[in-house]
């Protein structure tokens, strides 16, 4: 049977793909279509879905910076948003309960409190699963998307543990003492080599240090995973244990989206009902944006953020869940809300998709702050007297950093997404600043860039590199421009937009590697006469 919804997955997503929308929407459309068929998940499946999600959060806290949640941004914008939607959402529906709508007449207030707190959350699955795939996680407006999404799963393990009446047990409070493993977990992370031991201690550790041991003690297995990865982001190889879980992660995440659309059958109530909640969605998004705004972060973070952010949250369907089994919600609630939740998904993703090009239209009519008005991390950026850009500091950015500064000394900067990764380069002499170079307002920041004669764009992803190609062509820079691409396709749409230079990072080690052996060895072989 199983083998039938990889089938159907695999075509729907891949013709989603090439449509030019995430293969989710296709996961999505495919889980709907198994539906209508009569089939529905499996117990495999299920089991399938879970582990996909844990190890995606294990996977995010192996990025999260802890301290960006103790900003009062965060915590603060997550508590007012989750306190004004829930009471908006529930106006509108006592609203429509007193206009005589039939689906909310059975309804006491109560009941309609529950349903908006149900739809005051975003999908951390799917919002997260965006930002991978646009290669902006590490980007302001991701990173503050993450934290309030941080906050809301913390929210929601306070409303299960009080919905089920089930305290956490005594002992959870030893959890408290993890932090006291971290010499010990950190020591064997070293020794634990770059092949399948990583990937086997990766997992290990999001789904027993994590997702077991906090279910054991009464809290949510999710959060659990999340914690031990942040535990484990200060390791120099937190990045390569995020990494070496990439594809398995992402194929487990499959059968979440499937999940998804086989979770219930639609019916013609449920349907109207789940219109209905969609025309809310609206409601949500203006209140994002105006939380935003309200911590003074520029148009472009606060309409980015709010487009990752348009969505109901699967946990819609967790409250529906556990209110139907106390007897608060009527059934054909949960029927709507995961139809709710699914369409949102669909609307939400080729949004998200053309998110940059509904920014550059949106910033025509939105109005900016004042530049000394703006949050302290939109300050202007001063490029100085350097010659020489380097966009995006990992591994391969940092190697040019070196070698450039070898040839031309001091003439170069190096401009990186994460601010704690821009100050370990700075504490290793280099001339490194935080901004994320896909930002149209980055480059409306930046001075003196006009003393640039050459960009290196060596962000990890393609698709980032093509949005900073993009900002840099649309102010007209007179100098070169090299980028680096994983794949020949990449390559041929950098040479599309305009790039003077595109090297596939694969073909060029192989070269550059030959090269360093017949330089520094000088093997005696003597050349082939043509």
């Amino acid at each position: 049977m199983e083998f039938i919804y990889i089938i159907t997955a695999f075509i729907i997503g891949f013709i989603a793909l090439r449509c030019k929308l995430p293969p989710l929407v296709g996961f999505l459309v495919a889980g709907f279509s198994l539906n209508s068929f009569g089939l529905n998940s499996t117990p495999a499946l299920d089991t399938l879905a879970d582990l996909g999600v844990t190890l995606l959060l294990f996977t995010i806290g192996l990025k999260l910076d802890v301290k960006s949640l103790l900003k009062k941004e965060v915590w603060g914008g997550a508590t007012l948003h989750n306190l004004l939607s829930t009471s908006l959402f529930t106006l509108c529906l006592l609203v429509l309960k007193q206009l005589g709508l039939t689906m909310f007449s059975d309804m006491d207030f109560s009941q309609l409190i529950l349903i908006g707190f149900a739809l005051s959350f975003s999908s951390t699955v799917f919002a997260i699963k965006l930002l991978q795939e646009k290669g902006e996680l590490n980007a302001k407006y991701g990173t503050v998307s993450i934290g309030i999404l941080v906050m809301q799963d913390i929210f929601a393990v306070i409303f299960l543990t009080i919905s089920s009446g089930k305290m956490p047990e005594i002992y959870a409070l030893g959890l408290f003492a993890l932090p006291l493993l971290r010499p010990l977990l950190y020591k064997i992370l070293d020794k634990a080599g770059h092949g399948e031991i990583l990937v086997l201690y990766a997992i290990t550790l999001a789904l027993v240090l994590g997702a077991w041991l906090f279910k054991s003690v009464g809290m949510k297995p999710d959060l659990g995973a999340l914690v031990v990865g942040m535990l484990m982001a200060g390791h120099p190889k937190s990045s390569e244990m995020a990494k070496s879980l990439f594809n398995f992660k992402e194929l487990l995440l499959v059968c979440f989206f499937l999940n998804i659309g086989l979770s219930e059958t639609p019916t013609i109530n449920g349907l109207l009902m789940a219109f209905v909640l969609l025309l809310l969605l609206p409601l949500k998004g203006i209140l994002y944006y105006g939380v935003f705004h309200l911590c003074r972060y520029r148009v472009r973070t606060s309409m980015l953020a709010t487009l990752t952010l348009f969505n109901y949250s699967e946990f819609g369907l967790i409250v529906g869940g556990v209110a139907y089994k106390m007897g608060l919600l009527p059934g054909t609630f949960l029927v709507a809300i995961a139809i709710a939740v699914s369409f949102s998904f669909l609307l939400a993703a080729p949004l998200n998709s053309m998110s940059h090009k509904l920014y550059t239209e949106a910033s025509k009519w939105l109005k900016e702050f004042e530049p000394e008005k703006l949050n302290a991390d939109d300050k202007l950026i001063d490029l100085g007297q350097s010659k020489v850009l380097i966009l995006g500091m990992g591994r391969i950015g940092t190697g040019a950093y070196d070698e450039l500064q070898a040839r031309y000394g001091k003439q170069i900067i190096g401009v990186e997404t994460r601010e704690e990764s821009a100050e370990q380069q700075r504490k290793e002499g280099r001339n490194v600043i935080q901004g994320d170079a896909t930002d149209p307002d980055f480059w409306a920041r930046v001075i003196s860039k006009k003393r640039i004669k050459l960009i290196l764009l060596a962000m990890p992803h393609s698709q980032a590199n093509v949005y900073a190609l993009e900002q840099i062509k649309a102010r007209d820079f007179k100098g070169k421009i090299a980028a680096i691409a994983q794949y020949n396709d990449d390559e041929e749409l950098l040479y599309e937009q305009g790039i003077d230079a595109a090297f596939n990072i694969y073909s060029e080690a192989g070269s550059g590697f030959a090269r360093n052996v017949c330089d520094h060895l000088k093997p005696d072989i003597t050349p082939l006469q043509p």
